[in-house]
């Protein structure tokens, strides 16, 4: 079977055609994780503007098309939002790859995300889509502890 029939045209699209490369000057919050145990990694930087809000990110990561997909996904849904709220699409995506039931308020705060929810159906590559999210919750922890370049 052929991947797209795997894993979707969404997914496929972003693993083919990854969005926000391109590295962010001076970063207010950057984080590395690595899987050692299949060897996918990603590091995310994120920029903030005055009043705390996202105004770029970069995604960059290695490995199968999951981690490379969800860090590509992760990067576009993060625009516009402030910290908290981006915690917050994390905690929803977590309990959606968990198979926790979300509100339609959870829903509609996963945008792209929401098409990874086919991985569940792979158990072995739940943590590849949740690779990116442990780097981004890390990174906001050292921003909060006041280990970054702002």
């Amino acid at each position: 079977m052929p991947l797209n029939g795997l894993y979707g045209d969404t997914i496929m699209d972003h693993y083919r055609n990854p969005r926000n490369r391109d590295p962010v000057a001076a970063p207010d919050i950057e984080a590395h994780e690595l899987n050692p145990f299949c060897g996918d990694q990603v590091t995310l930087q994120i920029k903030l503007d005055d009043a705390g809000r996202i105004v770029s990110t970069s995604s960059q990561s290695e490995g199968c098309s999951i981690i490379q997909a969800a860090a590509s996904m992760l990067a576009q849904e993060m625009r516009g939002k402030n910290l908290e709220q981006v915690l917050e699409l994390a905690q929803s995506f977590r309990n959606m790859m968990r198979g926790v039931d979300v509100d339609d308020q959870c829903h509609q705060n996963l945008g792209g995300l929401e098409a990874l929810q086919v991985v569940r159906q792979y158990p072995v590559r739940i943590k590849c889509a949740l690779l990116p999210l442990t780097a981004l919750e890390e990174g906001i922890k050292a921003f909060h502890a006041g280990n970054c370049t702002r």
